[in-house]
């Protein structure tokens, strides 16, 4: 994970990232929900259900047919 603001919570993520699932490994057990897979690659956006943390994809997508 490249960056996080926590005021916005907003998490740039990139292919290293993928899959992605909220809540991120090692996230404080205070903010621990059901995981969630998101589909960041789709639009280059995706936002968590449950705490409602934006993902936004950055870099170069990863190739292959996934």
């Amino acid at each position: 994970m490249s960056e996080i603001d926590e005021r916005l919570r907003e998490v740039a993520v990139t292919a290293r990232d993928l899959p992605l699932c909220c809540p991120r490994p090692g996230a404080p057990l205070w903010a621990r929900h059901p995981r969630v897979f998101l589909d960041v690659l789709k639009t280059g956006n995706a936002t968590c259900p449950y705490c409602g943390t934006h993902y936004r994809f950055t870099g170069e997508a990863p190739k292959g047919h996934h």
